[in-house]
């Protein structure tokens, strides 16, 4: 097939299945469907940061910094650009560029943690680079100029190129002695492969001889040990041994300390534990956000009720955030098991606030699954606990989107109508959009087609006035 060659298929089609291939850890073949989304729509700033993710686990640093500077191309605000050339740069050892990216995107979404963490990172890699700021003397000298870890690498790279000739034998550059258990213990499973490099290069005849292409097997064999010396160094720099030895001591420490945790200690690990819980799962991750869920629930059930003061209430909380996830997987049964729980415990510990918010979720359940009715009945009884404006916009929509499904038209259009007038109150345009459509989608019902003409029309008004296209292209 030709690389120009249009793929058959759609361009959300390449991307939600790219999408599900990376989450299950199939790059390649990830790789090669965003390669096709981006033909069908080129440019698309959302695909080339998917792409450049693909490429960052594949291990090609250079096409995924290519890829995220794309998506920055037109846009220098878009966030999620910002973070991945932030990564890619982290991952090729630009620590101080990486840190630069890092905090340009914290500075426009504080609110994001990914951002915050990166910053966190960067920085630790640098002070083990370089020491603490208080270690290092700077001196005044002539020729300084600022360079990054990318540029010196190609320089580096470059001069041993120079250096190489016809007569040299196949040697590599004398490289500081390093214990082998060390560096088995920063390169892992690449360990293995380095040493089988080493030993190829003994082989004077090999080294000699070339590729079907022309290129010299001895320098490919000197350019995948200097890559994998490159690694090395990185995970020696980013968390050295020490500070590994370090940190197994810590982790002893603690778990002596946790036996006698102080509610501050207590307090801080839950505030952490939640966040870390609602990034993944805004960030795709429903998954390792469910994990994770599920491991802080084991942990704070083993604890007592002093040193949890508000542990039902809290086991509530993650049994709501389970539920989330579960339904994000496609788990149905298992998220409608979830926020019962999380009902449960509301129930038993008198928290309106929490019996509100498990109301709600169960609703979502109960209409994704079709059981359209039992969705009505759980939120007709959320009605009364809703407080604000959007909330009740929101909840009365749902509600007559259900009778709607149920056709039965007039409840639909009540509903609709409670809806707009609690959009109206708050000033939600969005809200208002989607209350319109419902009424006129229920007029329609009731052929009542004047009224349900007069009412697409006013949606159509609202979707232009918040740039809505695809609600633009629906309504007409």
């Amino acid at each position: 097939v030709a690389a120009d060659t249009v793929p058959a298929g759609t361009f959300p089609s390449f991307m939600a299945e790219g999408t599900q291939l990376c989450r299950r850890g199939e790059y390649g073949k990830a790789l090669a469907c965003f390669n096709n989304a981006l033909k069908l729509r080129a440019g698309d700033k959302h695909c080339l940061v998917a792409r450049s993710k693909c490429y960052l686990k594949l291990g090609d640093t250079e096409n995924s910094l290519k890829d995220a500077e794309a998506s920055l191309q037109n846009d220098k605000t878009f966030s999620k650009g910002l973070y991945q050339k932030a990564e890619a740069l982290y991952t090729m050892g630009d620590f101080e560029f990486a840190l630069v990216f890092y905090h340009r995107g914290h500075r426009l979404r504080p609110e994001l943690q990914k951002f915050r963490l990166g910053i966190e990172k960067s920085e630790e890699a640098i002070v083990n680079c370089i020491g603490s700021p208080s270690s290092v003397k700077l001196e005044n000298k002539e020729d300084v100029c600022f360079i990054s870890r990318q540029a010196e690498s190609k320089i580096a790279n470059q001069k041993l190129q120079n250096k190489l000739t016809k007569d040299q034998k196949w040697t590599r550059k004398q490289q500081p002695v390093r214990n082998p258990k060390t560096e088995r213990q920063l390169l892992g499973e690449l360990y293995d492969d380095k040493v089988y490099l080493e030993k190829l290069l003994k082989d004077e005849d090999l080294m000699e001889s070339s590729t079907k292409q022309g290129i010299k097997v001895g320098d490919l064999v000197l350019s995948g040990i200097s890559y994998l010396d490159t690694r090395s160094e990185f995970w020696q720099q980013q968390k050295p041994i020490y500070a590994r030895v370090r940190e197994r001591k810590l982790r002893q420490q603690r778990r002596i300390r946790d036996k006698k945790r102080n509610p501050a200690e207590v307090g801080r690990y839950i505030v952490k534990s939640l966040e870390d819980i609602d990034m993944l799962l805004t960030g795709d991750c429903p998954q390792e956000s469910c994990k994770k869920a599920e491991q802080v629930l084991k942990t704070i059930q083993g604890w007592s009720d002093d040193e949890v003061p508000n542990k039902k209430e809290l086991i509530g909380n993650l049994y709501s955030r389970i539920g989330n996830a579960q339904l994000e997987m496609g788990q149905m049964e298992a998220a409608l098991q979830s926020h019962k729980r999380d009902l449960e415990f509301a129930r038993q510990n008198d928290l309106p606030d929490a019996v509100c918010r498990a109301l709600g979720n169960l609703g979502r359940v109960y209409a994704r699954v079709g059981r359209f009715q039992q969705a009505i009945d759980t939120w007709e009884e959320k009605i009364p606990m809703a407080k604000s404006s959007p909330e009740k916009a929101w909840l009365f929509h749902e509600i007559g989107r259900c009778y709607l499904e149920l056709n039965q038209a007039e409840a639909a259009q009540r509903y609709g109508q409670k809806s707009l007038r609690s959009a109206d109150e708050g000033g939600d345009v969005e809200w208002q959009l989607h209350a319109t459509v419902l009424v006129a989608q229920a007029q329609v019902k009731l052929k009542d087609y004047r009224s349900a003409v007069m009412n697409f029309e006013k949606a159509l008004e609202k979707a232009k006035l918040i740039h809505n296209e695809a609600a633009q292209k629906a309504i007409v």
